[in-house]
């Protein structure tokens, strides 16, 4: 019997003297989990180099997603090794769960081997389809002076055929005409 009298002293001291906890400071944290600068992400088929990423600043958060919030650079390549597009933005994200990378701001993609360039203020990349494409206005212009302005466009991945949802405004030189 002298046992219970010290088991209820032992159970109201150990709960009395427990802290009040600001639950505020249990919320799960949202932030990255891991800040990378100066990142280059190679990747390659048959051990040749077919891409490179790069980011000043790359942002990794808990769920795999990637910010890249000073700009992202994409750099094609191919099966000789030639650079043959390059994709840059001015702010960069990586959708983990559906592979996707999205540029905004300022984007271009520069198709050097055709020398003809395409300006965006969005742009995805989808590695899975080997696709660009955008739902916004795009700006094309060729070589050869012709200007092909549109909204939405889907083309492969090196920017060599490209398709336009619409096309407004455009300009396209006649043969003889500077």
């Amino acid at each position: 019997m002298k046992s219970i009298p010290q088991l209820i002293l032992a159970l109201f001291l150990l709960i009395s003297c427990r802290e009040n906890v600001d639950l505020s400071q249990l919320e799960n944290y949202e932030g990255p989990i891991r800040i990378t600068t100066n990142m280059e992400l190679y990747h390659s088929d048959s051990a040749k180099v077919r891409t490179i990423l790069t980011g000043d600043k790359q942002l990794e958060f808990p769920n795999g997603d990637i910010e890249f919030p000073e700009g992202i650079s994409i750099d094609f390549f191919e099966k000789n090794g030639e650079l043959s597009t390059t994709i840059r933005a001015d702010r960069g994200f990586y959708d983990r769960k559906n592979n996707l990378y999205m540029g905004e701001g300022d984007v271009e993609v520069h198709n050097i081997i055709k020398d003809q360039k395409l300006n965006s203020e969005e742009l995805f990349w989808d590695p899975n389809k080997d696709i660009i494409f955008t739902e916004k206005f795009v700006t094309v212009q060729r070589q050869d002076g012709t200007i092909i302005n549109g909204t939405g466009m889907e083309a492969d991945q090196q920017f060599n055929e490209y398709t336009f949802h619409k096309i407004e405004r455009s300009k396209i030189p006649l043969p003889g005409e500077e």
